[in-house]
């Protein structure tokens, strides 16, 4: 009986595991039952639940099921390879790619100027950087930590991967949790900053955008991103690549792919791998708890940003903005841009602000990009 015992995760579990499951169970709560981003949630939730319910110890010691050293029988686990693509940052292009694919920029091309609020909410990023400066880590983890704010998981996954491997595991989970979570988080923010008279906002009717400009704007994008930030090209390239698909009218059938099918098994793959790197072992440390509460930090001043800078553009412009949608400046597509849609409607279920939304929604994207291609490009040369 005593070796059959253990034989069983019981001998190696601990307090630890036991409140990283809870924690995956309250993952899976959310997304089924509140439907908080489910196809992030539940993958993460799973990948959580297999981690700290069947943890592997070698020597002793419980590792991660994706630590290099994980090994069963003499090989590697398949977790290793899984978590291979984020550790190494394959993923987060791949879906930007479908992303791309699934994107119209109509609505940021009619209104241009929406373009400010997504560049407004990067302020989360840097600001966070510079507190976590202040807290004592080095410039090139708290470049890591600062691009939580952009709510903006593989690119967080894809700067970390770079600049600090080691916090990997509780940037990705804090960057997704918040971005699953923006139906939570975001409206007090959004309530607190406006009056009632500035969410009843109602904007002009955005104007049609010609196929032509379709084409052109992803192509300029690209090459002005990448001549100021060239860190960023290789994510908004794969962004861009997509979205020509989309727009190109030649390329319907792998445009459908990657909007589909593709980007669906690059979700699987990325939500269980994140989540098979929050073993207990590597995640319930200080320096993972103050991660989350500067990502909290970071998310909430993005979203400050955002809606307050779209207040300062209502002083200077003649065709009010609603603040409500400066929010949306955050770059978790499209949760961010359909919150600021329900708060609208709150106070009037016949304002539509949906279609403003997704303009910096689309814009933080970029934004969020090119933030991280600044960081890499600074802070990969320190």
């Amino acid at each position: 009986m005593e070796a059959f015992l253990n034989a069983t995760a019981f001998a190696n579990w601990g307090w630890g595991n036991i409140l990283m499951d809870l924690v995956a169970l309250v993952f899976i709560f959310l997304a089924i039952k509140k439907h908080y981003e489910p196809l992030l949630l539940i993958p993460i939730g799973l990948g959580i639940l297999i981690a700290n319910t069947m943890p592997i110890t070698i020597g002793g010691e419980q590792i991660s099921f994706t630590d290099v050293n994980a090994v069963v029988g003499g090989n590697h686990t398949v977790s290793y390879y899984m978590y291979y693509g984020v550790r190494n940052g394959i993923y987060p292009p791949l879906i930007f790619l479908g992303i791309g694919a699934m994107t119209d920029f109509s609505f940021l091309l009619s209104n241009p100027r929406l373009v400010l609020l997504g560049a407004a909410a990067q302020f989360g990023i840097f600001a966070t950087y510079i507190g976590a400066l202040a807290l004592g880590f080095p410039p090139n983890q708290a470049g890591a930590i600062g691009i939580i704010g952009g709510a903006d998981g593989p690119t967080a996954i894809f700067l970390s991967s770079v600049l600090a491997p080691e916090l990997l595991a509780p940037i990705a989970i804090a960057a997704y949790s918040y971005m699953a979570l923006v139906p939570l988080i975001q409206p007090p923010i959004m309530r607190l900053l406006t009056t009632r008279k500035e969410r009843l906002i109602r904007m002009d009717p955005p104007r049609t955008v010609s196929r032509t400009e379709r084409i052109v704007f992803p192509v300029l994008t690209f090459l002005v991103t990448s001549i100021i930030a060239p860190g960023s090209a290789i994510l908004v390239g794969f962004l861009i690549a997509g979205n020509l698909l989309r727009e190109s009218g030649v390329t319907d059938r792998l445009a459908q792919t990657a909007r589909t099918s593709f980007v669906d098994i690059i979700t699987i793959l990325i939500g269980i791998g994140v989540g098979l790197s929050a073993s207990a072992s590597t995640f319930l440390t200080q320096q993972s708890l103050m991660i989350f509460a500067l990502g909290a930090t970071s998310f909430g001043l993005a979203t400050a940003a955002g809606v307050l800078f779209a207040k300062l553009m209502n002083l200077v412009s003649r065709r009010p903005i609603n603040p409500l949608i400066g929010a949306a400046g955050v770059s978790a597509v499209p949760d961010s841009a359909r919150v600021a849609q329900m708060v609208a409607q709150e106070e009037d279920p016949t304002n539509f602000v949906l279609m403003h939304a997704m303009g910096p929604n689309m814009a933080g994207v970029i934004g969020s990009a090119m933030a991280a291609g600044v960081l890499w490009s600074y802070l990969g040369s320190i």
